[in-house]
């Protein structure tokens, strides 16, 4: 599976923006699929996960109430809606494709190149 991130960008604190991820090589349908992130200087830390139904989605604590994931299985597309953003979610983020257990903790298995998030105060 390949996964092509895109949508990041420059937003000024409280403004939202998109991010996409599309796969190619083979179908997502089976697959969790997830977000996670990574600032200067910092580990990469999980943002949101979704089933592969769609059914269900998880959330880090600091996200909740502000960024949406879904999905669309027939493009092989997985979104993360961002609004209300902070100086804080300033990152790197990067999809992932892979298992999603009922704890909600998710282990990729494959990882899209990146796409910058920087949200100026």
């Amino acid at each position: 599976v390949q996964l092509q991130a895109s949508g990041g960008g420059l937003v000024q604190a409280g403004g939202s923006l998109r991010l996409s991820c599309a796969a190619s090589g083979r179908t997502i349908s089976r697959y969790a699929m997830g977000w996670f992130r990574q600032a200067p200087g910092k580990e990469r830390e999980f943002v949101a996960a979704i089933r592969w139904s769609g059914g269900d989605t998880y959330y880090a604590d600091s996200v909740k109430g502000r960024f949406t994931i879904s999905r669309d299985n027939a493009k092989s597309t997985v979104y993360l809606q961002m609004s209300g953003l902070k100086p804080e979610d300033t990152a790197v983020y990067y999809c992932s494709a892979g298992k999603l257990d009922f704890s909600g903790t998710h282990r990729p298995d494959y990882w899209g190149q990146g796409t910058q998030v920087t949200v100026s105060s």
